[in-house]
């Protein structure tokens, strides 16, 4: 069973590498990101398909249907013009870096938090609030661009979630070795 410092380093490393890879391959990375998509899309409209046929009254087989419908021309339109995708991956991107910026900022001011977690949270939460801004701000900023700052965000964050690992093994360490004393 993983416990919660060995879940964030692995957490961690993979963000690295993740990182790693969208820095050194963004053209790849984007296109992997708009695939990525498209398969998503396509497997939606399979699971709805089959939620239209497993269900014994009209109405709900015509809504399934229609969602499966619109699933297969996502990601047709994903396929067959990967930029209008990836404008759309940006702001999508974007969102997500608002509001996990946000929540990070917010988890900082949790009661208990040590002044190194509070810091990595308040730095990561405003470096996400950070990339936000500058893809709401120019969404042309372009695919190529927007992989490059998603690795260098990602390799950021699992640098600072494996230094959070760390922290964490040696606070259970710490709070292991401090047992009750016998009297």
């Amino acid at each position: 069973m993983l416990t919660s410092p060995n879940a964030l380093l692995w957490r961690g490393l993979l963000a690295v590498a993740v990182g790693v890879v969208a820095v050194a391959w963004p053209e790849i990375t984007i296109g992997a990101f708009v695939i990525l998509f498209a398969v998503y899309a396509f497997l939606a409209a399979a699971t709805d398909g089959a939620r239209a046929f497993s269900s014994d009254r009209v109405g709900p087989v015509f809504g399934w249907l229609l969602l499966a419908l619109l699933s297969v021309a996502a990601g047709v339109v994903a396929l067959a013009w990967p930029g209008i995708t990836a404008l759309a991956l940006t702001i999508w991107i974007g969102a997500w870096a608002l509001a996990t910026g946000a929540m990070e900022i917010a988890l900082a001011f949790r009661r208990g938090e040590t002044p190194g977690h509070r810091a990595q949270f308040v730095l990561s939460g405003l470096l996400s609030v950070a990339l936000a801004f500058v893809l709401f701000v120019r969404p042309d900023i372009g695919a190529v661009s927007l992989a490059t700052v998603f690795g260098l965000f990602t390799l950021f964050y699992g640098t600072t979630v494996i230094v959070v690992s760390f922290q964490e093994r040696r606070l259970l360490k710490d709070t292991r070795g401090a047992g009750p004393t016998g009297a």
